[in-house]
């Protein structure tokens, strides 16, 4: 699986950015990609995640209704949509997959990941 992420960058709380994931690769018809952040000192979290085999998302509690995970499979790629963002939304985010039909209780269970893409947010 290959995973590469971008779209990341300074923006000021309040504001929207979008991130993007190319990936391909997948060996499984069934598989789950996941963003997931990191802040400075802080472990992975799990931000959001989407379910290829019915298409269901998830997202982790600070995240839902600002932040929205989709994929578009003819392009193979799969978007973060981030609204109303704050400063400790600021952390370096990565998408990540795993082979499977539900989304992992945590980001320790994803075994493919892309680079990151640093968010700041300034207040």
């Amino acid at each position: 699986v290959q995973l590469q992420a971008s779209g990341g960058g300074l923006v000021q709380a309040g504001g929207s950015l979008r991130l993007s994931c190319a990936a391909s690769g997948f060996t499984s018809e069934n598989y789950v990609l996941g963003w997931v952040r990191q802040a400075p000192g802080k472990e992975r979290e799990g931000v959001a995640c989407y379910v290829s085999r019915n298409g269901d998302t998830t997202e982790a509690d600070f995240a839902r209704g600002r932040f929205t995970i989709f994929r578009d499979v003819a392009e193979n790629m799969v978007y973060l949509q981030m609204n109303y963002l704050r400063p400790e939304d600021t952390a370096v985010y990565f998408c990540a997959s795993v082979d499977g039909s539900t989304c992992p209780a945590t980001p320790k269970f994803y075994n493919s990941w892309g680079q990151g893409t640093q968010v700041t947010v300034s207040s």
